[in-house]
């Protein structure tokens, strides 16, 4: 077993080292470079190859049933020019510089995440797969409190140790999705302020699903873990919803839910969270991730 191990280790290793120096030189591209290649990759994606284009038509139509054939068609092909840009981005979040991120990549009003860490407390940033959820990592740089964010384990280790390092290297401290409730526990314990980014609009798995809620006019099991932690914990809760203002560039803008979690009812958080996300993917849908099958539960759903 032991050989069998080792010889997996060193096929990971080998695959990265090939890759690397790829993915390296890519993301030294200048944007105006990438981006041509970007279009390149829509039409492969798009025209040739049809990548996910069933699931994202099918998600659409559940969720914009009034919407014609066309204009349903419209925002998939806007999507995937998007989708592709995001990727393209991603990569380049490997070599990118301060200067860079903080020019295309900007806050409305930071304020609200300094005002509620004067006042001593500790932050669940909620998200979603909407605009550009990468760049967040740029956040340290113009906030005072220490940012968290949690990563999924990769079964090659040194991919997972790129991706790491390319979200942590501005500060932004990435702990293992399976080890962050501990990181909380122990920085509560010590005493020390903390935003913690937790994008919770994917679907949870079946067995795992305690609150089943109406979301894009379907009824699907939902993520409630903001809301446990903070009440939890007396967190704050506030929602980030980032808009594109042109290729290439990003605002994010600060809603707070709750500075009071342990005063609000029931799935009060979750539900506050859905219907500001359900907001800003109305305005514009070809911003949100339609690739994953968010509604795949939904046959499932209680009665």
């Amino acid at each position: 077993i032991s050989d069998i191990c080792n010889s997996k280790l060193q096929m990971h290793k080998l695959v990265f080292y090939l890759a690397y120096p790829i993915i390296w030189l890519f993301s030294k591209l200048p944007f105006r470079v990438l981006y041509i290649i970007s279009d390149g990759i829509y039409f492969l994606f798009f025209y040739l190859i049809g990548y996910r284009k069933k699931v994202v038509l099918e998600n659409l139509k559940l969720v914009f049933p009034k919407k014609t054939e066309k204009e349903v068609k419209t925002i998939r092909k806007k999507f995937f020019g998007h989708f592709v840009d995001t990727l393209i981005e991603a990569i380049k979040a490997i070599t990118i510089s301060e200067t860079s991120i903080l020019k295309r990549y900007t806050y409305k009003n930071i304020e609200l995440l300094d005002t509620l860490y004067k006042e001593g407390k500790s932050i669940i940033l909620t998200g979603s797969h909407y605009g550009n959820w990468e760049w967040v990592v740029g956040m340290p740089m113009i906030t005072q409190i220490d940012c968290y964010t949690s990563y999924t384990k990769i079964q090659n280790k040194n991919f997972e140790n790129l991706i790491k390092n390319s979200r942590s290297k501005f500060g932004m401290k990435c702990v293992k999705s399976n080890e962050i409730i501990k990181e909380i526990v122990k920085n509560v314990k010590q005493q020390n302020q903390g935003l913690y980014l937790l994008v919770a609009d994917q679907s949870p798995m079946l067995h795992k699903s305690l609150y089943w809620t109406e979301f894009l006019n379907v009824k699907v099991p939902v993520f409630t873990g903001a809301e446990m932690i903070s009440k939890k914990f007396d967190f704050a809760v506030v929602n980030m919803n980032t808009t594109r203002s042109k290729r290439g560039y990003y605002e994010s803008e600060f809603e707070l839910i709750t500075d009071t979690p342990k005063e609000l009812s029931a799935n009060e958080i979750t539900n506050t969270y859905l219907r500001l996300t359900e907001k800003h993917i109305y305005k514009q849908p070809e911003y949100y991730l339609w690739s994953h099958k968010r509604f795949k539960h939904k046959e499932n759903a209680p009665k």
